[in-house]
């Protein structure tokens, strides 16, 4: 086999790394994965709300990578791809799944989201503390939403999909997809107006 040319991340296209790794290139996949794994393990998180259990689900998802490279065509950008494997992935989790925890439930070593969402600056205390309570208010307005609300505003939210293709990963038309998104915003709205 020739060797595969040399990666330039400002112009390989995630469809040509895919399609380089269906061919063989294990060096293309380990790229995607680098690409794309925060992203879908953050949508997969903040929709089962538990660490291990998102953990598991991602790795579920990049071998549904692996099972259906040989299968890959370029019909779609492969985030929306990715994201619809990751969609199926929770869908088949939450039929089964019986307890939930909360978003900001964490391990005791581990810091909770809401910490994670305040990111460290170079802001004072009083500044990190309301950015803290932004962030915890955030998590509770997004646990609210309905089901189909929170996944087709962490599609875009996390995984950065237009409504297009938040409606292919889904499965559902266009207009069903933006109504979606339309309702989750003026919810998230609602409950975080006082931060406004």
């Amino acid at each position: 086999m020739p060797a595969a040319p040399p990666f330039d991340d400002a112009h390989d296209a995630d469809e040509a790394l895919m399609l380089r790794y269906a061919k063989g290139d294990m060096a293309a996949f380990d790229r995607l994965y680098a690409r794309h794994e925060l992203a879908v393990w953050r949508f997969v998180f903040r929709s089962v709300k538990v660490q291990a259990v998102a953990d598991d689900l991602l790795q579920d998802v990049w071998f549904a990578v692996a099972r259906n490279a040989a299968r890959y065509e370029v019909k779609a950008k492969f985030r929306t791809w990715l994201f619809t494997l990751a969609h199926n992935r929770l869908v088949d989790h939450l039929r089964t799944a019986k307890h939930h925890t909360s978003l900001d439930a964490s391990d005791d070593d581990a810091r909770t989201l809401a910490d994670t969402l305040v990111a460290d600056s170079g802001f004072g205390p009083v500044r990190q503390l309301q950015s803290r309570e932004q962030a915890a208010a955030l998590i509770a307005a997004v646990e609210q939403l309905p089901l189909e609300q929170r996944e087709a505003f962490l599609l875009q939210a996390e995984g950065d999909l237009s409504v297009q293709e938040i409606a292919e990963a889904t499965g559902v038309n266009f207009e069903t997809a933006k109504s979606r998104l339309r309702y989750a915003r003026a919810s998230l709205r609602q409950h975080l107006k006082e931060f406004v």
